[in-house]
């Protein structure tokens, strides 16, 4: 563990000893990795993804009581809300709710004094972050790997959503996603007024990670510019995404392929499908690919999530008291 510290409003909030948050990564996030970002001093987030509440279980017990947080899609939660009781029954340190109306649970997960996390991309998604009671809000820009929206950078959109919080509800803390790899990410973060950041993609290429050592050793060779935003791979995994969100990644054939010609790729989904599905067992990254954001091109190895940790905040107290 790291004996650099970076005091912030979040870790004094969340008990913890550095303003780094893992972001809760469906199927990447599981509770061997969330319990090495706790331990590293930061707090790790288990991803609950599509609704596996076994699968959320088995996560926790990996997890071995470390102290983790949990993070849903809201829009597959409300489809399928076992998996929130399933994680309350565990008192996680948060819960966060990202790419819905967060109102549906929050009244839920405060009842069992559980501390609410939204994360948004909108102004007008972290006005109803804060109609919530949300205690953290994290401001997700498009530079973010995975799910998201293309509209805001982070670097314009973090400080926008400090200052909308701070006059509505100064209380709630605010934390900075999209792009943050390294030191001067999280350096940055804090000068932009966010109280801590999310980090994906740095810790996605983790040993911990559920993530296989072909896909993390794809992703490293990779650059920002390799990466684009698209829904052709929630197609063909069947996603049922809402419109407004997709999903950024490296690019390869497959989506070279069909980007822009997703109605078509529609008509030969069984064929698609099937292809998919075929590659995912052969590991054919010319159809399956790394799902990774831009700061992917500040990565450079597979390391312990506990190292990641340490170097970003030692990098970013060196900043920030130079």
């Amino acid at each position: 563990m790291s004996t650099t510290l970076l005091t912030t409003r979040l870790t004094e909030f969340l008990g913890i000893e550095h303003p780094i948050l893992l972001a809760p990564m469906a199927e990447v996030s599981g509770g061997r990795l969330a319990a090495a970002v706790t331990a590293a001093g930061g707090l790790g987030l288990i991803g609950g993804g599509y609704g596996d509440a076994g699968w959320l279980q088995r996560q926790f017990d990996e997890a071995q009581g470390a102290g983790v947080g949990v993070g849903f899609i809201t829009w597959s939660l409300a489809r399928n809300p076992e998996p929130l009781d399933a994680a309350l029954a565990r008192q996680p340190a948060t819960i966060m709710l990202s790419f819905g109306d967060p109102m549906e649970f929050a009244d839920r997960i405060h009842a069992a004094n559980v501390p609410l996390t939204v994360q948004v991309q909108t102004l007008e998604q972290a006005r109803r972050a804060l109609d919530a009671g949300a205690e953290v809000i994290v401001a997700q820009g498009g530079e973010a790997g995975g799910h998201g929206m293309n509209s805001r950078s982070t670097f314009t959109f973090v400080p926008e959503i400090v200052d909308l919080v701070a006059k509505h509800s100064p209380s709630t803390l605010v934390v900075a996603a999209g792009g943050v790899a390294d030191g001067r990410g999280l350096a940055a973060a804090l000068a932009l007024g966010a109280d801590g950041v999310l980090v994906g993609t740095r810790l996605w290429t983790s040993t911990e990670a559920l993530v296989t050592p072909e896909a993390q050793q794809r992703a490293v060779g990779a650059s920002g510019d390799d990466t684009s935003r698209t829904r052709v791979y929630d197609i063909v995994r069947q996603r049922d995404w809402p419109r407004e969100y997709d999903l950024r990644l490296v690019t390869n054939p497959l989506i070279e392929a069909w980007h822009g010609n997703e109605s078509e790729l529609r008509a030969r989904l069984p064929e698609a499908v099937s292809a998919f599905k075929k590659a995912v067992a052969e590991q054919d990254f010319n159809v399956v690919t790394p799902i990774v954001g831009e700061a992917i091109s500040l990565v450079h190895d597979v390391r312990p999530a506990a190292d990641i940790v340490r170097d970003m905040v030692g990098d970013a107290a060196r900043i920030l008291n130079r």
